[in-house]
């Protein structure tokens, strides 16, 4: 959890967020019992180095929506991001459920029956605003009870300078991308091609190289990890690139964070990334671009989504309270207001509208265009988080000189059947 702590950490101070912009595409509140208990709000805080205070940015929002609704008042708790899942669990498992919490997951909450339905909270319109693709991965059973936070999509992003010195242009295909990365090593780049299949997002990347190729985690049935177009892919992976030199030393240690460092450094060509990486670019006046992830025979991957989840808790029966304030977030004033900016994207369909016709955030414009084609992990499935910490651990070892994607992904399929038992 320490590298996601660390990872959290740098892409909010590399992209120098205001508050505003921390709360990014669902900040949250608090609403109140009809007896005047303030609701309960349990929120990620962190560390100070981020640079804004996240939490002042809270209480900015918490005192905009109390003013609006005067009956409605909020009791808000931070806890550091490293032990939000533990202390939510925690909680809930005493008998002391918030109101409504942010989370990493939300499914195994939602089978247990503790969660408000989307519909439960938002009057249709609001409800029908959320940009499906997001919507969706916060289903179970058909049903959302996630909705989507501090929501992104990636792009591959490439250092420009040694592009042209390497008189390449972005990828459109596989193909290009190891003609690319062969291209920059003879200029005598370290990593040509970052592949963070490290502990700190190994799951993301991995799932960005599937879908390029009609792969994925799961299929209708549940997990599917060992499919004929993943063993393939990792096997791409690891004879075209690894095996090549072109992906660094070791991509089972490369994490996210350690891979933007290096990317800014020159130290590698071109990787996955997320929106927040062009502010640390921009503040250091880094010759970078960005395009779409290529498909194996070339057009562009659907990409793949990122966000935390927020929810809402029937245990203090606070459902209308609950929705009063979560439709004040999420209505379309506030979901512009906060969302949209390099550490978040907003996820409702009028705000991201409103945001694609501003001039001043037209470097957002590709990232927000692509949200509705983003695919997700299997967040909707109790056992993903488990799951998760497998791919974490394995996935690394299928790409490696001499690694076998076959063992490996049946050693995650039985993972996860483990996990679902």
């Amino acid at each position: 959890m320490a590298t996601a702590v660390r990872r959290r950490q740098f892409l909010l101070h590399s992209a120098g967020i205001t508050g505003a912009t921390a709360l990014g595409a669902g900040g949250l509140s608090a609403c109140s019992a009809e007896t005047g208990t303030p609701l309960k709000l349990l929120v990620a805080s962190y560390d100070k180095s981020v640079g804004s205070s996240i939490g002042d940015q809270w209480d900015k929002l918490i005192a905009t929506f109390e003013k609006a609704h005067p009956d409605i008042r909020v009791a808000l708790e931070r806890v550091p991001f490293a032990k939000l899942d533990e202390t939510l669990a925690r909680r809930v498992k005493d008998g002391d459920a918030p109101d409504i919490a942010q989370s990493n997951l939300f499914a195994p909450y939602a089978e247990d029956g503790k969660l408000y339905g989307a519909d439960d909270l938002f009057d249709i319109r609001t409800e029908g605003d959320f940009i499906r693709s997001y919507a969706e991965a916060g289903m179970v059973n058909r049903v959302q009870y996630g909705l989507p936070f501090l929501a992104s999509t990636p792009r591959l992003f490439y250092n420009k300078a040694l592009f042209k010195q390497a008189r390449v242009k972005a990828p459109r295909s596989w193909a290009e991308l190891r003609a690319a990365a062969e291209a920059l090593k003879a200029l005598g780049v370290d990593t040509p091609y970052g592949l963070q299949l490290g502990p700190e997002s190994a799951e993301d990347e991995a799932l960005a190289w599937l879908l390029a190729d009609g792969g994925g985690y799961a299929a209708l049935t549940g997990y599917d990890f060992a499919s004929a177009s993943n063993i393939a892919t990792l096997a791409w992976l690891r004879d075209n690139l690894v095996a090549r030199g072109l992906a660094g030393k070791d991509p089972s240690k490369l994490t996210r964070t350690d891979a933007y460092a290096q990317f800014l450094r020159g130290d590698i060509g071109m990787l996955i990334a997320h929106p927040v990486l062009m502010g640390a670019a921009d503040q250091a006046k880094f010759p970078y671009a960005h395009a779409p992830f290529p498909k194996k025979l070339g057009g562009a991957a659907p990409p793949v989504g990122l966000n935390d989840w927020l929810m809402a808790f029937r245990h203090n029966g606070r459902r209308e309270q609950c929705g009063t304030f979560l439709g004040y977030l999420y209505g379309r004033k506030s979901a512009l207001a906060y969302g949209g900016g390099q550490s978040a994207l907003p996820v409702t369909s009028s705000a991201s509208a409103a945001l694609r016709k501003d001039p001043g955030q037209r470097a957002l414009w590709d990232f927000i265009d692509q949200m509705p084609q983003a695919r997700f992990q299997p967040t909707n499935l109790a056992s993903w988080p488990q799951v998760r910490t497998a791919v974490r651990q394995h996935v690394g070892e299928a790409v490696a000189r001499g690694g076998d994607p076959r063992a490996v992904l049946k050693s995650l399929d039985a993972a996860a059947a483990q996990a679902e038992l």
